[in-house]
């Protein structure tokens, strides 16, 4: 992964925002299957705006600077981690979040419980799921765990 480059998003145009929101959406519909078509351009404006108010914007690009994928992180809590689905797999995801954990103190996620993948992920990372709420921040019926990293955790 020598190619990749991890950086905090200096600008948040509207060129870059809506590279990242497409990155999010091509993620989301490979990994939340639970999803429907609807609920994803639903959720869509609150991206965007995520996007512009995250506290810490990360993004993993290429050799020509193009978006790969990116984290947010607010209050040592990872709030979106999102790869585009051609890079599942080759470690963008560990670069992100080794970052998050090293750099940001990161110590705090939330997954959705229905994508298993995002589960292991997380919990190969070191963390380790300590509550459940029934309902998402939006008050829909997709189950969260809340997860933190445990203290024996070693970057991997």
């Amino acid at each position: 992964m020598r190619d990749i480059l991890i950086q905090p998003a200096v600008s948040r145009n509207s060129m870059e925002t809506e590279k990242l929101v497409h990155i999010w959406e091509q993620s989301v519909k490979a990994t939340h299957l639970f999803l429907t078509e609807t609920d994803i351009a639903m959720l869509i404006p609150d991206v965007k705006l995520g996007l512009e108010a995250i506290d810490k914007l990360i993004v993993a690009k290429d050799q020509l600077g193009e978006p790969l994928g990116f984290m947010g992180v607010a209050n040592r809590k990872i709030e979106m981690l999102f790869i585009s689905p051609e890079y599942f797999g080759r470690g963008i995801g560990t670069l992100l979040i080794n970052y998050a954990i090293s750099v940001l103190d990161a110590n705090l996620v939330d997954v959705n419980e229905q994508n298993p993948k995002a589960l292991g992920f997380y919990k190969h990372s070191g963390f380790e799921v300590y509550d459940r709420s029934e309902i998402d921040e939006q008050g829909r019926p997709f189950p969260i765990l809340h997860m933190k990293l445990t203290q024996s955790t070693s970057i991997k």
